[in-house]
């Protein structure tokens, strides 16, 4: 088990009491790190990120790209 899996099993079994009960629950903490990693991937290239801008202004910008 990798630190970062261990430190999300330390932390839910802090903040909800229970620890991972099968294995199907570990290899999903497990890949909560890729999750992780593929969102922090993303950070800086997403629209929205950019500037302040309300859901109006973003259609209007992809329709005008379409």
């Amino acid at each position: 088990m990798d630190a970062f899996e261990t430190s999300v099993e330390a932390t839910i079994a802090r903040w909800h009491g229970v620890a991972p009960p099968n294995d199907p629950a570990k290899r999903l903490a497990a890949e909560l790190a890729d999750t992780i990693r593929a969102f922090e991937a993303l950070r800086g290239t997403l629209v929205f990120e950019d500037e302040p801008s309300s859901f109006e202004a973003a259609l209007q910008a992809t329709k005008e790209r379409l």
